[in-house]
């Protein structure tokens, strides 16, 4: 579904991302671990396209097209959909307008949707402009159910476990099994998505399939995310890249 080679990125003249390589086949989710500044948010701007992350090397390739020099809007088009950390309030555009404009004429989604509302205690903000006078959990669920309405074929999560309390992390866990299921009912059949994090809370409540650490603008380690979760919250970033640059070599 996603495929990065050897990328290498700009902002504003600064290198920020060394030769990322990394691949999310379809139907997994991926979460991408790091410490603050090591480019999680980076990449993952740069996958969606965002203005000023220049990519100087390496390409981007969706469902087997390079998108590297597509647009945003282009990428958003091809089914890329993106729940920022710090979205902006945008005037003059109510959550209700964009919804409706996302479900479109498909009644049974609007039903959905509709019923989405509800269960996650949107509506009272429904006729609000995009994010005016928000708290950070309202923000989270408001991003959420726009990307559940969009119905996405890749999804990336930005931080959306920052910031909110554990009633609200285990709702936003369950918009975000529910935004990754192919069909309501059938966790297992998945949609792709990457799940970015610096605290690791949100996989206690979302299943991950593999787990990526990024430090100093590069993938250092990739595994179990069990496992990789345990190791930071046990040692630290820097302790766990460490102990996979120094694996004894075993002579037979």
């Amino acid at each position: 579904m996603l495929e990065i080679h050897d990328l290498h990125v700009e902002v504003r003249g600064e290198p920020i991302l060394h030769g990322v390589d990394l691949a999310v086949p379809e139907g997994e989710v991926h979460a991408l671990l790091g410490p603050n500044g090591s480019g999680k948010t980076s990449l993952m701007m740069t996958i969606m396209g965002f203005s000023g992350y220049k990519v100087t090397r390496g390409k981007i390739l969706f469902m087997g097209q390079d998108i590297t020099q597509a647009s945003l809007t282009e990428r958003a088009r091809m089914g890329i959909a993106v729940a920022q950390q710090r979205p902006p309030t945008i005037p003059g555009v109510r959550l209700r307008q964009v919804v409706e404009y996302l479900t479109g004429s498909d009644e049974g989604h609007k039903s959905e949707v509709a019923a989405l509302v509800e269960a996650v205690r949107v509506r009272p903000f429904m006729d609000r402009e995009i994010n005016a006078g928000l708290s950070g959990g309202e923000i989270r669920r408001s991003e959420m159910l726009q990307l559940l309405a969009m119905r996405p074929r890749f999804a990336m999560l930005d931080e959306i476990d920052s910031g909110v309390d554990v009633e609200a992390l285990e709702l936003i866990g369950a918009m975000a099994n529910q935004l990754f299921s192919v069909e309501h009912g059938h966790p297992v059949r998945r949609r792709s998505g990457l799940i970015i994090t610096h605290t690791g809370q949100v996989m206690e409540y979302v299943h991950a399939d593999r787990a990526h650490i990024i430090m100093r603008g590069k993938i250092s380690c990739t595994g179990n995310p069990g496992i990789i979760f345990d190791m930071v919250c046990d040692s630290g970033y820097e302790k766990c890249v460490e102990c996979v640059n120094h694996i004894p070599e075993v002579h037979l």
